[in-house]
């Protein structure tokens, strides 16, 4: 009998049937993932989600190292369990997330506003650092003062 060869693709295609089910776990452990609009003003980078039903008290809003985290939990009063649901599509329990900005932000300046279910977030620009350029200085063996 021959020995079983390796191949890469027989365990690719095993990995990709898997797949979906081990997505569908991990989002249902952490939550939903609100979507975002990203964009720029002049003066400001603008974030904005929208969060209908959602208590502005049970949102939390961050900036570090130009990353903005929005994370939270939206909470149901009560639980009907005698509901003979046909349709449940309506989200609840936390969710996270994180957003890359696309230009160094003044983290100590943003502002988050809730406006009719509609988080939004604007990040004032920080003024681009200007490079200090150093003059490079040559130096002989020998001759060093």
């Amino acid at each position: 009998m021959l020995p079983k060869i390796y191949d890469p693709f027989t365990e690719m295609e095993n990995m990709m049937r898997n797949l979906p089910s081990i997505r569908n776990n991990a989002i249902q452990q952490r939550g939903f993932v609100p979507a975002v609009d990203v964009y720029e003003t002049k003066t400001d980078v603008m974030v904005e989600t929208s969060l209908a039903g959602i208590n502005p008290k049970d949102v939390e809003v961050s900036v570090e190292k130009s990353v903005l985290t929005i994370q939270g939990e939206s909470k149901k009063e009560r639980e009907v369990e005698e509901k003979n649901y046909y349709c449940k599509e309506v989200r609840s329990g936390s969710f996270y997330r994180q957003v890359a900005l696309p230009a160094q932000v003044i983290e100590d300046d943003v502002i988050a506003e809730f406006e009719d279910g509609v988080l939004k977030i604007t990040c004032p620009k920080a003024s681009p650092t200007e490079v200090k350029k150093v003059s490079v200085k040559v130096v002989k063996k020998g001759n060093k003062k």
